[in-house]
């Protein structure tokens, strides 16, 4: 225990949620939509081989990415917390170590980018035409990477002050390049995979700059932390530990859809191509549900700063509520036009009947992952990252043994069923932890532990 500490009463409201809710939910809408314009841009032009290479590249580029989004999730917790504590130097602090995390691991990717393709190309087991396609989209892609890391910092920081509309504007700003300057390198240029690659590299820079320029502004008035404060041991081992587990979580999820896309190519070009079509579908639903568990990051982490429980439990059922209603809304949605969705997505026509076969499974996604998604916030808010940590390790040897047991018996519809249950179960588990992790930290409210 260390020294006491004020206890900062305030309130959790249902429009406080949805102030920073609706905001993220319009922003994270439009990341998956620049997914679908590179499924649709290369869709058009008929061959599946192409579509495959924007998947397994895309596959690879998340691997590594979400691998260092505790920049992103750990910089909103820790944050989060310096707010709700009202600790203004210390909130400043955190943004310039996440910074220089950010470059340093930015310029580390770009010097391995070789071995890094060529690991990525071998995990994915695909055909010559598919990993062809997928090295000139890395190639390519692989010089935004400082940029990507900046913008999770840049966006993870403002996410932790509450200040989602700004987060939004970044966000859009961001996609909307991508998305405008996709369709003209790759249906007016004819530039192929290395167009839809480009127009990313581009859009992270731009919105690198514009992201600075917003943080300083926002930092130009009062105290700015001491260099001393700033390299503080203590505070880097606490930086280091949360985003530690973070990495482990955030790259154990993304070996999951590694891995549902590695058994994807097994199967043939077509399941491949299928299986990435509604892989979209899910994205979609994700990003939607992401809005609700940016606002439990936001609240939680800030009602643990502030040592104010009665504001921890209001902010975990508010977003419990809106992530189920939510999610059973997106499956239902799914459900009903899902193959108009396949349809507007490819014109290949086996592509489109092998992707309505498996449309059942892709639709159940956002009600079952909609506990997982508003967990995940809460337990990142409030820097609980080694039980995070533990329970995906954990859901994610079962995903491994379903998979075992039910791809031999049921093909492609068992990878699904893997994937399912894998999502439910992280859910589950979390929620388990947060009752116990829930009575430990308000155990003694005047104190740290």
């Amino acid at each position: 225990m260390s020294r006491a500490r004020a206890v900062l009463p305030f309130e959790v409201t249902h429009r406080g949620v949805l102030a920073i809710a609706v905001p993220m939910t319009l922003a994270y809408l439009s990341t998956p939509l620049v997914g679908l314009t590179d499924t649709a841009v290369i869709g058009r032009l008929g061959d599946a081989a192409l579509l495959g290479g924007i998947a397994i590249g895309a596959i690879v580029f998340d691997v590594l990415f979400t691998t260092f989004n505790f920049l992103r999730a750990g910089t909103t917790g820790l944050t989060a917390q310096a707010f709700g504590a009202d600790d203004v130097i210390e909130q400043r602090a955190i943004l310039v170590r996440s910074v220089l995390v950010a470059l340093a691991a930015g310029l580390v990717v770009i010097v391995l980018r070789q071995p890094l393709l060529d690991l990525g190309m071998m995990a994915m087991s695909a055909s010559a035409e598919v990993e062809a396609a997928g090295r000139s989209y890395f190639e390519v892609r692989i010089y935004a990477t400082p940029f990507v890391l900046l913008n999770y910092t840049i966006l993870g920081w403002f996410l932790g002050l509450g200040r989602a509309r700004t987060g939004l504007l970044l966000q859009l700003l961001l996609n909307g390049v991508n998305i405008v300057l996709d369709i003209y390198f790759v249906a007016e240029l004819g530039w192929g995979v290395e167009g839809a690659a480009a127009a990313t590299l581009i859009a992270e820079a731009l919105t690198a700059i514009a992201g600075g320029v917003l943080a300083l502004a926002a930092t130009t008035h009062g105290e700015r932390p001491a260099w001393s404060t700033i390299f503080c041991a203590d505070a880097f081992k606490t930086m280091f530990a949360v985003n530690r587990d973070i990495m482990i979580r955030s790259f154990s999820l993304l070996a999951a859809f590694a891995f549902f896309t590695r058994e994807g190519a097994r199967a043939g070009d077509i399941t491949l191509a299928a299986n990435a079509i509604l892989m979209n579908l899910f994205l979609i639903g994700g990003y939607f549900l992401d809005g609700f568990a940016t606002a439990a990051e936001q609240l939680a982490g800030r009602a643990i700063g502030a040592r104010w429980r009665p504001a921890f439990d209001r902010a975990v059922t508010i977003t419990f509520v809106w992530s189920i209603g939510l999610g059973g809304m997106l499956s239902a949605i799914f459900f009903a036009f899902g193959p108009m969705l396949i349809d507007g997505l490819t014109t290949n026509g086996e592509v489109r009947d092998v992707a309505r076969v498996f449309l059942f499974w892709a639709a159940l996604t956002p009600i079952v992952g909609a506990v997982a998604f508003q967990m995940d916030g809460v337990f990142i808010g409030s820097t609980w990252s080694d039980d995070m940590r533990n329970m995906m390790l954990a859901s994610l040897a079962a995903y491994f043994a379903i998979w075992w047991f039910a791809v031999p018996v049921w093909g492609n519809h068992g990878l699904w069923l893997a994937l399912l249950a894998f999502l439910g179960l992280r859910g589950v588990s979390l929620y388990w932890r947060l009752i116990k992790r829930r009575e430990r930290a308000f155990a003694s409210p005047g104190m740290v532990s």
